[in-house]
C-alpha cells in the first residue's frame, strides 16, 4: 500500500512522483501538497505520519503549523480591506492606530508593515515566547517602541510580530482580531480549513512538528544590538513550545496559522485566479496589482538573505528562492520548508505543508523538488 493518498491529474504526474519519493523514502515524515489551476485543485496529495512515533497517519484533513505561510493570510486579509476602500496602504499606521505614533513612528505607513520595512521587526527585550500569546499586551508594547532602523529604507523581516502589527490595523478598522476577520471573511466563505488561533475542536487533527537538526551555534557570538539578533531571538522560537495547546490556540498572525496544503491553496488561489473564486469577486485587478508594487529589494536586515518585497508578499528572487518562477508571481515560505507560490501568469497556486522541519529559513530540498516538478509541468502546458 502506498503511503500517499489523494489525486493528481495526468499532466502533473511528475509532481506526484516527486512527492511519493520523498514520503516513501522517509525524507518526509508527514506532508501535504496541493496545486490549483484556475482556482481548481489539479493536485491534492497527502501522506506519511502526523507524529514522530508514527502512530497517527497523516490524513486528508490533518492540520499542521505552517509558520510564516500565516503571513500570506494576514496580507490577504489586509488586501480585502484595501479593496473595500477601508484601508490605504499609503496612509500612516497612526491614522488607524494612534498609539503607534509613539517614539518616532508617526510617519510609518501601512505599506511599511506589509512589506517588512517599518523598522519594527520585533520586541524590545526582555520578552518570552508566551508573552506574545497575550495579543493586547504584546501589541501595545510594539506601539510604544522606537524603530530599529529608518522606516522604508530596507526590509527587516518581521518574523514573529507581523500578524500583531497588521492584525492590529485590521482590528482598529473592523473591531475584529485578525483570526476572527480571517475566519469570517476568507476561510469561512471559501470553505478553507485554515485557522489563526486553532479552535479546541480541531486540536486532535494537528500534526506534531519535528524540529530541524540545527548545527551547534553560540548565540552569544551575535551582536546583541543587531536587527538580526533582536528580531530572531527576542523571543526565540522554541519548537517544543510550538507543539503545545497554548501555542496552537493563540492568535499569532505571523507564525502560527494551522492548515494544510489544500486550505493554503484554496485561500491563496484567490490571487492567482484574478480575485474571484466560486463565483464571488473578492479582489479587483487594481488591488491585486498593488501586490506587485516593489517596496524593497536588497539583503534583509533580519535574516541576511536577498529579498524583494511587494505589498504583503515576496516577489521573485532567484538567489534566495531559485525555484520560484519569474514573472507576475508572488510567494512566501514558512520556517522548516512550507511554501506557497501564486503564479498569476498561469493562474496557478502551489502549496506545501509538512511536519518534519528542514534547517534553513526559506524552503528545503523537498520543497525544491515539488516546485521544480510543478513549474516544469506548468511551463510545459504553454508550449
Amino acid at each position: 500500500m502506498s503511503n500517499v493518498a489523494g489525486f493528481c491529474t495526468d499532466e502533473f504526474a511528475e509532481v506526484r512522483a516527486a512527492f511519493t519519493e520523498q514520503v516513501e523514502s522517509g525524507a518526509e515524515l508527514g506532508a501535504s501538497l496541493c496545486v490549483t489551476v484556475d482556482g481548481v485543485a489539479v493536485v491534492d496529495l497527502w501522506g506519511g505520519w502526523a507524529d514522530h512515533a508514527q502512530t497517527r497517519r497523516w490524513g486528508a484533513d490533518t492540520l499542521v503549523n505552517t509558520f510564516s505561510i500565516t503571513k500570506t493570510m494576514a496580507s490577504l486579509s489586509a488586501l480585502l480591506l484595501v479593496d473595500r476602500g477601508e484601508l490605504d496602504p499609503n496612509q500612516r499606521v497612526a491614522h488607524y492606530w494612534p498609539e503607534f505614533a509613539a517614539n518616532g513612528k508617526a510617519d510609518i505607513e501601512v505599506r511599511h508593515l506589509l512589506s517588512h520595512t517599518s523598522g519594527v521587526s520585533g520586541w524590545d527585550a526582555p520578552i518570552e515566547l508566551p508573552d506574545i500569546y497575550d495579543l493586547e499586551a504584546s501589541t501595545a508594547r510594539l506601539a510604544s517602541q522606537a524603530p530599529w532602523w529608518e522606516p522604508g529604507t530596507a526590509s527587516g523581516y518581521h518574523a514573529i510580530n507581523y500578524g500583531h502589527l497588521v492584525g492590529e490595523v485590521i482590528r482598529r478598522i473592523t473591531g475584529r482580531t485578525l483570526g476572527e476577520f480571517f475566519a469570517e471573511e476568507l476561510a469561512g466563505p471559501l470553505g478553507a480549513d485554515f485557522h489563526i488561533g486553532t479552535p479546541a475542536e480541531h486540536l486532535d487533527r494537528v500534526a506534531d512538528l519535528v524540529p530541524p537538526e540545527m548545527p551547534e551555534f553560540d548565540i552569544s557570538l551575535l551582536p546583541q544590538d543587531s536587527v538580526m539578533f533582536k528580531t530572531l531571538f527576542q523571543p526565540m522560537l522554541e519548537f517544543q513550545e510550538c507543539n503545545t495547546t497554548a501555542w496552537r490556540q493563540a492568535q499569532i498572525g505571523g507564525v502560527n496559522g494551522h492548515g494544510n496544503a489544500r486550505s493554503i491553496a484554496r485561500v491563496q488561489s484567490l490571487i492567482s485566479n484574478g480575485g474571484e473564486l466560486s463565483g464571488r469577486k473578492y479582489l479587483s485587478d487594481k488591488t491585486i496589482d498593488r501586490i506587485f508594487e516593489q517596496q524593497s529589494d536588497g539583503v534583509d536586515l533580519a535574516i541576511m538573505l536577498p529579498l524583494r518585497f511587494g505589498l504583503g508578499y515576496g516577489l521573485p528572487q532567484p538567489q534566495t528562492a531559485p525555484h520560484v518562477p519569474d514573472g507576475r508571481v508572488c510567494w512566501w515560505a514558512g520556517l522548516g520548508g512550507a511554501f506557497v507560490v501564486n503564479d498569476l501568469d498561469h493562474r496557478v497556486t502551489f502549496a506545501y505543508a509538512m511536519n518534519r522541519m528542514a534547517p534553513g529559513l526559506i524552503g528545503s530540498d523537498r520543497a525544491d523538488a515539488y516546485l521544480k516538478a510543478t513549474f516544469a509541468a506548468v511551463r510545459g502546458r504553454e508550449q
